[in-house]
């Protein structure tokens, strides 16, 4: 069996009062019990980047996202779209994303957080990231989780969740051994 894999787990919101924290924390837990990842959490929150390149804090975001082999994005959908501060943090680094796999928890109203995922995607391939078809949506989260930040009805959110990450792991290895193999950059 192969090492642990380091994975991102990247929060998506920095709004006070956020639901991402019951949402992130959820997700922790399912990486955890899922097993086959040490987890570096990410959080915009805790990013107040100026966009300046020689910036300690952005210096220290960039190191910590190159030794991610993979990344899982945790993200609500505001006005139709994915927040400002997540774009903010991708923008910030180029390089970091390259190839390797996004795999997606998001959450909303009726759409479950899909309509920003669907525009994640669309990023993360301009950023040359592989991201995953397996994704899970959490349709009117607040509803979903208890007091206990765990899942009411959890089967379906957890097998949704299991598959996601089965598939993250088996691209973050594949992908880290072609990384490995010849860097991304002497390809073209």
């Amino acid at each position: 069996m192969a090492s642990n894999l380091r994975l991102a787990l990247v929060y998506g919101s920095a709004r006070e009062g956020r639901f991402c924290d019951v949402v992130g924390a959820w997700a922790q837990r399912r990486v955890a019990a899922h097993g086959g990842f040490d987890t570096d959490l990410i959080d915009p929150a805790q990013w107040p980047l100026s966009g300046r390149a020689d910036e300690a804090p952005l210096q220290s975001l960039r190191q910590r996202l190159h030794a991610a082999d993979a990344f899982l994005i945790v993200t609500p959908e505001y006005n139709h779209g994915y927040p400002a501060p997540l774009k903010a943090l991708i923008d910030a680094c180029y390089e970091p994303w390259r190839a390797k796999p996004v795999a997606f928890v998001s959450y909303g109203a009726s759409s479950g957080g899909l309509r920003a995922i669907e525009q994640l995607r669309q990023v993360f391939g301009e950023l040359h990231a592989a991201t995953l078809r397996d994704c899970v949506c959490l349709v009117h989260a607040g509803r979903q989780f208890g007091a206990d930040g765990e899942l009411r009805e959890p089967q379906a959110t957890h097998r949704a969740m299991d598959v996601a990450l089965a598939r993250l792991r088996w691209w973050a290895l594949a992908l880290r051994e072609a990384r490995q193999a010849m860097p991304y950059e002497a390809a073209a």
